[in-house]
């Protein structure tokens, strides 16, 4: 991010706690006994033991479904088995009539549980199919009297279906939950068990936790300045009062509230994120997050100084909130989502920030990108003469899932997609829950083939903070299905392999993870929707949530695309895509990665969007009717010379391109930055290339060039002032065409 190469030397004002260089904080913490729990136990205490002879989970949870007939697009065949006991399949008013599930392998089969509504099925069959073609009769019902009913089969397959031949009513068949139990002994896979405690290094505390303070101090004292390490760490606070507590918030760090709101956890303290550890810059400060809480900060106005990929989720600030370090420094934008700031808001040094669906008291300045939608007392735009673009509402958001306590059993809220919101989801919370019984928790360890079993189970994941090394790519092949990362859980694809391919289906949600690309060079780190996908999936989109990629930093890494978009109305909302410009395994080639963001799929949208130096574009858009909402990028610190970014006849790739073919594309509060440090004579011939079409339209744009490090010809094609030498001033264009 700019100006972290140059380094600002500013004063650190605040002094390290080290722990002894033989223990870590887990183990520290370890070896304080907490009430209730601190390594995390699931509350229901729920195990992970080896299944019964007939397993008692649900094999048809989620799993594509199919019906003879449905009486209306309100009754799908899918409602019988997604474990929503107030959805329901039903059919046409006639006989016979079947719904079936595709188990995803064949089975053994031992138990099938019917939950009818009251137009049940007097006489029905139980049936079981390898192809789905060829059906054997495992169960013949007679004189049924509808309700819940359970009944033991014997056999194989890996479609099950009910078929209706005399209905109850003159209605047609209606089922409100159909489950499959299947075998786990005789000598195959046992099924993976969902629920489970949340493993070593997620650290669970109450107000009555013995020495909290200390807690959060070990985990900083290792944390604050290890940006490229292992360590990964999830703070969870039960609901109740925090009092006096300064919890700093390090690399690889979350602190998250356990309540369904973030009022039921009130801390009457701080939640910190300073830059003391690089001498008052804060342009490093990533990879950590704050969500779910409410903060009255001990001076009036909470600390948070970050920079890319640190998430300020549903936080209720009751008080003012500085984004800017001890000493004002440099600082280099981020995200607020969901929240309220009681008073102002004082970015100071951040050089951009989008801030979406939030309320705050007030807004103190800005520097150069500043953009807001959805923001109650947001500043009106003027980017024309200041930084400010906001608009009143946001298109389409759905807040992220996250983790809280019913009572005493954990469950992940998943909230409900809006349209055109203003203000925060909460306390309204407009959404479902679904238990941890429903996840498998994913542990250092797990191997991707068993995560790939869970997820064939119609199982979610939920990966407890560590890193994941994957010999092959995780296939989320399941609508709704949750993949939720907590304390920045990192998957490393190794060999080649993708990390993680997202099927053309409704309603995923990624969130909350890191994906580190591997020594040999990946094609997609995350690829969603398979090539060709056409479905329209707007009134359920898939959603991708604080998910952010890294090539490089850690050591070399290697991947031709960062993200690509194949489905449809996909919304992305707040990931960077960070190619590294510094730490171990950097270099033109050593970390090469041509493209950050792919687009193909139509009526995508992205608000929050961090996309950095890419060997040539960060951003290729070629889906129609796509949508951009804030996009922050720096080009290539590291290009050797002009040839090397040479093209078409072009110096330079764009940062932000939308192909030649595309008729409808909107974007707005968008900049490019350029520090070409390895040839500082380098003049790129723009930041953004589009299409002039009528339909096409950005609005608010700007380049920079930091320091004289490299210039910019023009803003958009062949539009707009060149950047202005070594003055850092921005070149904008308010409205293209």
């Amino acid at each position: 991010m700019r100006l972290r190469s140059l380094g600002v030397a500013l004063a650190a004002a605040a002094a390290l706690i080290a722990l002894p260089a033989t223990q870590s904080p887990v183990a520290a913490a370890a070896g304080t006994p907490l009430p209730q729990g601190r390594t995390a136990a699931s509350p229901s205490g729920q195990s992970a033991g080896v299944a019964a002879a007939c397993g008692t989970g649900n094999a048809a949870l989620g799993r594509p479904a199919s019906a003879s007939s449905t009486e209306n697009a309100g009754t799908p065949a899918s409602a019988a088995f997604d474990g929503d006991p107030g959805t329901r399949w039903s059919s046409a008013f006639s006989d016979p009539q079947w719904v079936q599930v595709d188990l995803g392998s064949v089975q053994n089969l031992c138990k099938v549980d019917l939950t009818w509504e009251t137009a049940y099925a007097k006489e029905f069959q139980i049936q079981a199919s390898a192809n789905g073609q060829s059906w054997t009769t495992l169960k013949s019902v007679t004189g049924a009297t509808g309700g819940t009913a359970s009944y033991d089969v014997s056999g194989s397959g890996r479609y099950l279906r009910v078929y209706g031949t005399v209905r109850s009513t003159g209605y047609g068949y209606s089922l409100w939950e159909v489950a499959v139990h299947t075998e786990s002994s005789g000598g195959g896979t046992p099924p993976v068990q969902g629920g489970g405690d949340l493993g070593p290094n997620v650290i669970v505390v109450d107000p009555s936790t013995p020495n909290l303070q200390q807690k959060f101090d070990q985990v900083f004292a290792q944390q604050e300045s290890n940006q490229f390490g292992s360590g990964r760490y999830q703070f969870l606070l039960k609901p109740g009062t925090y009092n006096g507590i300064n919890a700093q918030i390090g690399f690889y760090t979350s602190i998250s509230g356990l309540g369904l709101n973030p009022d039921d956890t009130q801390i009457n303290g701080d939640v910190t994120v300073d830059a003391g550890w690089f001498n008052g810059n804060a342009t490093q400060n990533f990879w950590r997050s704050a969500e779910n809480l409410a903060i009255r900060p001990s001076h009036g106005d909470d600390r948070w100084a970050v920079a890319q990929a640190a998430p300020f989720r549903r936080i209720h600030v009751q008080g003012g909130l500085n984004l800017a370090p001890n000493g004002y420094g440099w600082a280099s934008g981020g995200y607020i989502a969901d929240s309220k700031i009681d008073g102002t808001v004082g970015p100071y040094s951040q050089q951009q920030w989008y801030t979406r669906d939030s309320s705050v008291g007030g807004w103190t300045n800005g520097v150069w990108n500043m953009t807001f939608t959805g923001v109650q007392g947001a500043p009106a735009t003027d980017f024309a003469t200041g930084s400010y673009t906001t608009l009143d509402t946001t298109p389409v958001s759905r807040e992220k899932p996250f983790l809280y306590l019913d009572g005493s059993t954990y469950k992940v809220f998943v909230p409900a997609k809006r349209t055109n919101a203003r203000g925060v989801s909460w306390p309204a919370n407009a959404g479902t829950s679904l238990p941890l019984d429903q996840f498998y928790v994913v542990k250092p360890g797990a191997t991707a083939a068993t995560i790939n079993q869970a997820l064939s189970q119609g199982l979610n994941l939920l990966f407890t903070p560590g890193v994941y090394h994957l010999d092959r790519t995780i296939d989320v092949t399941r609508a709704n299905t949750v993949v939720l990362g907590l304390g920045l859980a990192t998957l490393v694809p190794d060999n080649g392999v993708d990390a993680m391919h997202v099927a053309d289906v409704d309603g995923v949600r990624l969130a909350g993870f890191l994906i580190d690309a591997g020594t040999v060079n990946s094609d997609s780190l995350l690829r969603v929707g398979q090539p060709g996908s056409s479905a329209d999936h707007s009134a359920n989109p898939t959603t991708v949530q604080d998910v952010f990629v890294r090539i490089g930093g850690a050591g070399p890494g290697l991947a031709t695309n960062s993200v690509v978009v194949n489905s449809n109305n996909v919304v992305i909302d707040h990931t960077w895509l960070w190619r590294a410009d510094h730490g171990s395994g950097v270099g033109w080639n050593t970390n090469r990665a041509d493209y950050g963001l792919w687009v193909n799929g139509n009526d995508v949208l992205a608000t929050g969007l961090f996309v950095e130096h890419y060997n040539k574009y960060d951003v290729y858009w070629n889906g129609e009717r796509g949508r951009t909402i804030f996009f922050q990028n720096e080009k290539a610190y590291d290009v050797p010379n002009a040839a090397a970014i040479t093209h078409d006849g072009i110096v330079g790739y764009a940062a932000y391109k939308v192909a030649d073919t595309v008729n409808t594309h909107e974007a707005w509060g968008l900049g490019s930055y350029c520090n070409f440090t390895a040839d500082p004579t380098i003049v790129q011939a723009h930041g953004f290339q589009v299409p002039v079409k009528s339909g096409v339209k950005l609005h608010d744009i700007l380049v920079i060039s930091l320091g004289g490090q490299g210039q910019y010809a023009h803003v958009v094609n062949n539009t707009g002032a060149p950047t202005s030498g070594t003055s850092t001033v921005p070149s904008k264009v308010v409205q293209f065409p």
